[in-house]
């Protein structure tokens, strides 16, 4: 695989023009918010991994392929921890919460 012809990259610069971009995590970001982060995070991971589309996992979870988009978009206001574990549960995704 080489690098994107002209074409391609001038299809994708406007495609990404619009797009909402995925958020950062602050530096003092609360104990929950961290651990929503890295919930998303997995999904991402599993995303890639797997080489799954959104909308292929949103069919997947039965959810709304609008769910998969805010949780890769790391939109942790939109989620409580209980919902995020409950959809990572679904996919048995590895994860660990420590507690401090």
């Amino acid at each position: 695989m080489g690098f994107p012809s002209e074409k391609e990259l001038k299809s994708m610069r406007k495609k990404l023009e619009h797009a909402e971009p995925s958020r950062t995590l602050p530096k003092n970001a609360s104990k929950v918010d961290q651990v929503k982060y890295k919930l998303c995070e997995k999904f991402v991971v599993y995303l890639m991994e797997n080489k799954m589309s959104q909308i292929q996992l949103a069919k997947k979870l039965k959810v709304d392929p609008s769910r998969i988009n805010e949780i890769v978009k790391y939109r942790i206001d939109l989620y409580t921890i209980d919902k995020l574990m409950d959809l990572a549960e679904r996919l048995h995704l590895n994860f660990d919460v420590d507690v401090a």
